[in-house]
């Protein structure tokens, strides 16, 4: 169930029910980002937004697995970042994947994709028995080989926007987008092209390169339906340029540069360990509009977001 537009999950803040059946309802698949909500607040979700369309949704899942942090590395990052507010516990969870697998199966979604790891066996299993579609993101090759049973692979190039999908958090998942493309092309799965896409160019390049659909998220941040927080939103109108950073979560993720950025350029790879010690300081400095001090994810072309609704997106990228 391919549909040409895929909006990106975008978790976090930035996904609403009114973005997924907006894009929905323009002929693309709307996602909704299915990353920290509790498994009640991505039930409710996903009931307001069956109840806006009958279109084609979709819900992204984090597939987490713990794995060995430098303990002594972490423990001196808090003590770095112990002027910049209040810091909250550093652990692992894994995002109560179980149960929201459960919401997402009696959701009446048509697709569940996975982000940070292969989709786990049963659930592909129970999916697929629900009727609904398996999508797992990939950044590699090598990952892409790792996923058993998925109906098409997410590409995600180096250009995207947040974090990273690859399957472990190191640096040698940098392809270009569509020299991505080309390389999965061989593994004979339909490819949603994810990272760059801003415009009918960027999209029919992606096309070109074999995808059979194309995934965007930093396009659409800016559209009224979006759930984008004010000081975000300001951020985006401004110029600037984006980098890879593990300052705020403890694992790779491409930001607009600001000022925590730049002074915090050697965090750990500690996730979601790092991502619940900075909590509560962004959350505050979202409170305050402080646009030097929280995450600004965004894609490298997001310059070309416009405050515009999503359907007028989703009708510039389709082919």
């Amino acid at each position: 169930m391919i549909a040409p537009v895929v909006l990106a999950p975008l978790a976090g803040g930035p996904s609403t029910p009114e973005l997924a059946a907006a894009v929905a309802d323009a002929g693309g698949a709307g996602f909704l980002g299915g990353g920290y909500l509790s498994p009640e607040a991505l039930e409710e979700q996903l009931r307001q937004a069956r109840g806006l369309t009958n279109g084609v949704l979709g819900v992204n899942l984090f597939v987490l697995r713990e794995q060995p942090v430098d303990e002594d590395a972490l423990a001196a990052y808090a003590r770095e970042l112990a002027g910049e507010g209040e810091l909250g516990e550093a652990q692992f969870d894994d995002d109560r994947l179980a149960e929201k697998i459960e919401v997402v199966l009696a959701s009446g979604v048509e697709i569940v994709s996975t982000t940070f790891g292969p989709p786990p066996a049963e659930l592909v299993r129970q999916a697929h028995a629900a009727g609904i579609e398996v999508w797992a993101t990939v950044a590699t090759v090598d990952d892409a080989r790792a996923v058993e049973g998925a109906d098409a692979l997410v590409a995600q190039g180096i250009e995207a926007g947040g974090h990273r999908s690859a399957f472990d958090d190191n640096d040698t998942s940098d392809l270009p987008l569509l020299d991505l493309l080309r390389a999965l092309r061989p593994l004979g799965l339909p490819l949603v092209a994810a990272g760059g896409i801003a415009d009918r160019a960027s999209a029919d390049a992606a096309r070109e390169a074999g995808a059979a659909a194309v995934q965007a998220g930093t396009a659409f941040l800016l559209c009224p339906e979006a759930g984008t927080n004010a000081a975000h939103r300001a951020a985006l109108a401004q110029k600037g340029e984006t980098a890879l950073t593990r300052a705020f979560t403890g694992r790779r993720a491409r930001g607009i540069v600001n000022r925590f950025m730049r002074d915090h350029p050697d965090a750990p790879s500690a996730y979601p360990h790092v991502h619940h010690m900075t909590a509560p300081l962004r959350a505050a400095a979202r409170a305050a509009g402080d646009t030097e001090r929280i995450n600004l994810w965004a894609g490298t072309r997001f310059a070309a977001a416009r405050e515009r609704p999503a359907a007028e997106v989703v009708a510039e990228l389709c082919a």
